[in-house]
């Protein structure tokens, strides 16, 4: 029916249907609902974290049930869904919301019978079986791509059609049935170990850095960063590695904290004369390590404490070391770039002043050391990581607080200061859940892939395949493994990544006579290479689109920066770089002289690679570097003699033999 209406001005007006305004209310309410659900799933994972732990089952459901919720009413089901007319999708949406809380609340309602009726299901159970895996599968093609749902998709087809497979991978193959319930309706599938892991531990830590970052947490080390590095030589790329390196360690994306802090690193390496796309792979190549950097190591090392069934604590301590290692490389090829290239420090008027950043941000170092405490004293990293997020949130408060009592008159309002605060954790809350979203749904896609591996034995299989292919040799091995992880990680996270590669990759090493925690680490830092190695380098595209510079030359720029991500996996196989014995105790000689002659490795590979040290390198120079690398890299201690022999040769050549400087030609601001 029609309803003409008078107006104000004595005009006429016909209310119609307006399929705009339609679309921009469900829009509003929908905006509205997903800041009530992150909010609320912050606060559901605070209260299983530090207050009564649930089941797992009833905790990984009501965690992927709200994720699940999230990724439908965040991601739209296609790139372009127009807002100029009432869309069918969003309908849709909602509808999957439905289905979501009501295929996890039938595990959380039934669950007693559920157990008792293994293997002997219902129709009911098939249906939401079946209904629950497409969710996920719809959620992995929207948050992380095709890549990842196809390789996902490709395992229950595998599951399915086994007795046609190859003889290699031949199995007796499983029914829709078989399959679904045991993906959705046990914690052998997509409610498994990979979504165990993102529903207690790293639910808390993302959480953890999202208010550290909304707090102004993130903002203050970096300007810490300059504010003590800025000045020296190449200083602004310095105090991007160890920035970057700080934040990549909380975030557990390297690809989200290059969007994040090289939206200011970026511009002040390049004001300072680093070319653009040295600039992008600088800020790619210290944000990829920041996942390896202890105390929290983005998922990695929880999920790494739960394969290995080793305690939080001893992971960090191990990956400390080869972290650093990391870093200082990264450090070297930055400082080689400064001094070819004549870079000087920014200006003191330019840096942000100590006092004054110590002043406004002191308090964010207080819940770090918090953090490192409880670790310290074998508190779970759950309890670890919700003492970390309760102290950060209080202190914020306690700080703002301060500042408005000493503000004098142009302080706001009680009722408007507390308001703002009040919003500023609201929003906290519901960025931490936005953040969870991508590697929850990671974690439970790769659940359906862990299933099918175990269900069908593929895991065991391909093991022999990289035993085959490597011929028992562990450097062949971990190559091949290099080359899976690269392949994997043009599609899938890090975490996903990392599962993947644990779950077949793993126990070729082991049969190799790897140690557990070795053959994880080795593949753990190899799931990071595809965020820095060409042709997919995902860190590198994001830092090249900030710093303006061509992609693929960003990429390579960042392959040759982060050189130790490739190099020291492979001493770890070969040498105690993470300890020795059980307990892997650091404090060996052995281990101690691994440490200072990988070292010294890494600086005489950079060297050789870059051809400089205190000047440009001679051939002769270059050569001896080489040859320095690969002695302190060899398994053997007449090559570690060999090679610092060849090391200390260079240094002496460099500093005193004096050749004919060559013209220097300046900066060059290519893209």
């Amino acid at each position: 029916m029609v309803e003409n209406i008078k107006t104000g001005q004595g005009k006429d007006s016909t209310k119609n249907f307006d399929p705009a305004d339609a679309n921009q209310t469900l829009i509003k309410i929908t905006t509205w609902i997903i800041m009530v659900i992150a909010v609320s799933l912050s606060l559901y994972q605070l209260y299983t974290a530090g207050v009564a732990a649930l089941t797992a089952l009833v905790q990984r459901s009501i965690h992927l049930g709200a994720i699940l919720s999230l990724t439908f009413l965040l991601k739209p089901a296609f790139l372009k869904i127009r807002k100029d007319k009432f869309s069918f999708w969003l309908f849709l949406d909602w509808i999957l919301v439905g289905l979501s809380i009501y295929c996890t609340f039938y595990i959380i309602n039934d669950l007693t019978a559920i157990f008792e009726r293994q293997g002997d299901w219902l129709l009911s159970d098939r249906i939401v079986s079946i209904i629950g895996t497409l969710l996920v599968l719809e959620a992995c093609r929207r948050v992380i791509g095709n890549i990842m749902t196809g390789i996902c998709a490709l395992g229950i087809a595998y599951a399915m059609f086994g007795p046609y497979m190859p003889d290699l991978i031949i199995h007796k193959g499983y029914s829709i049935e078989r399959i679904t319930t045991t993906l959705w309706l046990t914690t052998e599938g997509i409610f498994g170990l990979p979504i165990g892991v993102a529903a207690t531990f790293v639910f808390v830590f993302v959480l953890f850095g999202a208010i550290l970052e909304t707090t102004g947490g993130g903002a203050f080390f970096i300007d810490m960063a300059y504010a003590l590095t800025g000045r020296f030589s190449g200083g602004p790329a310095k105090a991007s590695v160890v920035a970057s390196g700080f934040m990549g360690s909380v975030s557990g994306s390297a690809v989200g904290n290059v969007a994040a802090t090289g939206s200011f690193t970026i511009p002040m390496m390049k004001k300072v004369g680093y070319r653009p796309h040295v600039a992008g792979a600088i800020e790619a190549a210290a944000s990829t390590g920041g996942q390896m950097m202890p105390p929290i190591m983005g998922a990695g090392a929880f999920l790494m404490a739960e394969f290995t069934n080793t305690s939080y604590l001893t992971i960090i301590k191990v990956a400390l070391a080869p972290a650093i290692m990391y870093y200082l490389t990264v450090l070297i090829f930055v400082h080689y770039e400064a001094q070819k290239y004549g870079l000087k420090g920014e200006s003191k008027e330019n840096l942000p002043k100590i006092m004054k950043v110590l002043k406004e941000g002191l308090h964010f170092i207080i819940p770090v050391l918090i953090l490192i405490y409880v670790l310290v004293s074998n508190y779970s990293p759950m309890m670890a990581g919700f003492i970390a997020v309760i102290s950060t949130l209080a202190i914020s408060v306690m700080a703002n607080s301060i500042r408005w009592i000493v503000n004098g008159n142009n302080k706001p309002s009680l009722i408007q200061f507390s308001t703002g605060q009040f919003k500023s954790i609201v929003k906290a809350l519901e960025n931490g859940a936005k953040n969870a979203v991508m590697v929850s749904v990671a974690c439970a896609a790769a659940g359906i892939i862990v299933g099918m591996v175990s269900l069908t034995g593929m895991g065991l299989k391909f093991s022999s395949l990289v035993l085959e292919l490597s011929y028992g040799i562990k450097v062949l091995a971990i190559l091949l493994i290099g080359g899976a992880s690269l392949v994997l990680g043009m599609g899938l996270p890090v975490t996903a990544s990392y599962i993947v590669l644990a779950t077949l990759a793993g126990p070729a090493l082991l049969d190799m006579g790897v140690p557990i925690m070795v053959a994880h680490m080795i593949v753990f830092w190899y799931s990071q290479d595809a965020n820095v190695t060409p042709p997919v380098s995902l860190a590198s595209f994001a830092g090249a689109g900030i710093a303006g510079a061509n992609p693929m030359k960003t990429a390579f720029t960042s392959w040759k920066l982060a050189k130790g991500l490739y190099i020291i996996p492979i001493v770890m196989a070969y040498r105690p770089l993470l300890g020795m014995g059980d307990n892997y105790e650091l404090f060996h000689w052995e281990v101690i002289l691994t440490m200072i002659t990988t070292t010294l490795g890494l600086f005489a590979f950079a060297s050789a690679l870059e051809r400089f040290f205190l000047r440009k390198a001679t051939l002769i120079e270059t050569l001896l570097f080489w040859l320095a690398a690969i002695g302190l890299f060899w398994p053997a201690y007449w090559a570690d003699v060999a090679g610092l022999i060849a090391l200390i040769l260079a240094c002496a050549l460099q500093k005193f033999y004096s050749v004919t400087p060559t013209t220097n030609t300046g900066m060059t601001n290519d893209k």
